[in-house]
Formats: structure tokens, sequence, C-alpha cells
């Protein structure tokens, strides 16, 4: 190999040394699990006027139930049921968002409680008390969110009416469920704030938070998440998913998010296969939608789910 060869290898390998490193440190920044410490400090994250509620002194009054089940890659699921204050068949499944928890969803389960549901509140992997060392964005968790709804079935019987409502991530969870073949006791979904897919919001994070362009640093770390996680980012579309599916859903997202950009609403109501609904709340930020306006949030939800379940 001459002197020139020898140079221009060096640094092929120099450069792929360094793409290799830089797809390590994002991926555990980002989907390796551990506490997300840049969401402390994130202004499209500002929650002054309208601060997160959890619930948790009401959480804490119900007959708070915990359950563990097995997900179909053998992770330990755990989740965290309230029944209905009278007997009902109306089971909603409330998930919640990146970095987050399944108790952390109070509020949503407080109104949702309200009307008489069932609540199911599942840990996401690599959150909260389930197993897992990764974050799955969504798409390993629309596999675990079909095993929770079998585990309803199992429990209540047959003729129970499940919606799912997700938040963020969640909402991307739940988009991304959809399109899987689901029981016909899965009767809409309501999804706040979703992105459109793995790659086009972790391509939007990296340009807000490091300036930078994609390529080559989502492809290497993609390849690395494959190899750590069993997914690439490609593969998590919510935009494919909905396009499956024929159920009802009502997209909510707030006009002034800037963490999952607003813009991302609209292609996912375009490619909607079922009837579809968007409600846009003016002046919410990430995930805030709910805290904006409590009274037309929940009228929206209400209106829309009776429509498609049984009183």
């Amino acid at each position: 190999m001459t002197t020139a060869a020898t140079v221009i290898a060096c640094v092929i390998l120099i450069v792929l040394v360094m793409l290799a490193a830089a797809g390590m440190y994002f991926y555990h920044v980002g989907i390796r699990r551990s506490r997300k410490v840049f969401l402390d400090e994130d202004p499209a994250l500002a929650k002054v006027d309208h601060p997160w509620e959890q619930e948790e002194e009401w959480l804490n009054s119900q007959p708070l139930e915990t359950i563990h089940i097995k997900a179909e890659d053998g992770l330990l699921l755990t989740g965290y049921y309230i029944p209905a204050a009278q007997q009902s068949k109306r089971t909603v499944i409330v998930v919640h968002g990146y970095s987050s928890q399944g108790r952390e969803m109070g509020a949503f389960a407080k109104f949702y409680h309200e009307m008489g549901f069932n609540v199911l509140m599942p840990d996401n992997r690599g959150h909260g008390q389930s197993g897992g060392d990764y974050i799955g964005f969504g798409w390993p968790d629309r596999r675990d969110i079909m095993q929770w709804i079998r585990y309803l079935l199992q429990r209540s019987g047959p003729d129970m009416a499940i919606t799912l409502h997700g938040v963020s991530m969640g909402g991307a969870t739940v988009l991304m469920t959809s399109g899987e073949d689901l029981p016909e006791q899965v009767k809409c979904i309501v999804s706040d704030c979703a992105y459109s897919s793995v790659k086009d919001i972790l391509t939007y994070q990296l340009k807000q938070m490091y300036k930078l362009p994609p390529f080559p640093l989502l492809p290497v770390t993609s390849l690395i998440c494959k190899l750590r996680a069993g997914y690439f980012f490609g593969e998590g579309s919510a935009l494919t998913q909905v396009a499956k599916t024929r159920l009802p859903i009502l997209f909510i997202h707030g006009d002034q998010d800037s963490f999952v950009p607003f813009a991302m609403v609209h292609p996912l109501v375009a490619a909607a296969g079922g009837e579809k609904e968007l409600y846009v709340v003016p002046g919410a930020v990430h995930a805030n939608a709910y805290f904006v306006n409590k009274q037309e949030y929940v009228k929206r939800i209400s209106g829309f789910i009776n429509r498609y379940l049984k009183k």
C-alpha cells in the first residue's frame, strides 16, 4: 500500500470511529434508559402558565392496582389499573410520554374515571417500573399495548369497549398501535401532540438542540439502535400505521407546540384511513392542551368517543 493510500485509509478509519462515537453519544442521550436532564432546560417544554398536574392526591385515594404482565419478548411490564366507580364495560388505556411514567398521567385518568371508565396506565418499556434499558419511541411499545389489550380482554371479557389515549410519545404509540391487527373491542383512539415518525422527530430535535443535519449522525445512531434496542428509526412511522387503520382517531395538538411541532399533525390527519377529527388548542405548548382549557378538552373527547362507544 502506498503512503497516500495508507493516509486515506487512516483518515477514513478515524472518521468512522468518530461517527461511531458520536452515534453512541446520541444513543445514550436519547434512547438509552436514563434521566433526561436536557428536558428540564428545554424552553419548548416551559409550563409556567399551565403547570402539568399529576393528581397524586386523587390517585392515592383510588383503589389503584399494580399489574405485571410479560411483553412478547419476555420483558416484564408494569401498569396501574383503577376500576370505574360503578361497573363499566368502558376502559381507557392512557399512555404516557417520553421520560415519564404511567402514574404521572393521573390528570387524564381522573377525567376518564369521572366519565365512567376503568383506567389502565401502563409504564412503557424503559420507563417507570417496567423493564428495558432503552426507549422505544412508540415502535416496540405498540406491541406492548397489544399485550395490555389482551390482558384487559382476559380480565373483563369480550363485551368491553376500549379507547386508547396517548400524549406526546404516548400519542405516537397509540397511532403506531392503530396499524396493528387490533381486536374489535378497540373502538377509537385519542392522540395528543404526537409526532409523525421516530425519524422525523429525531431529525427535528437534532436540528433544534444541536444545529446539526440528520446525515450522517442519524443513520449511524439508527444502526446502533437496531443493534442495541432492536429497531431502526425508519421503522417507527405513525404516518404509515394510521394509513392502515379504519379506527376513528381524534387528533389534538397545541398551535404553540415547538417540541413536537404543530405542523406534524396535518400529515397525520391526512394519512388516517378512518374517521378523523382535529382539535387545535390555541396557545397550548407541548403536552399542555388539557391544562390550557380543561373543560373544552374533556368536552371534545367526550363528544368524540360517545359516537363510537356504547353508553
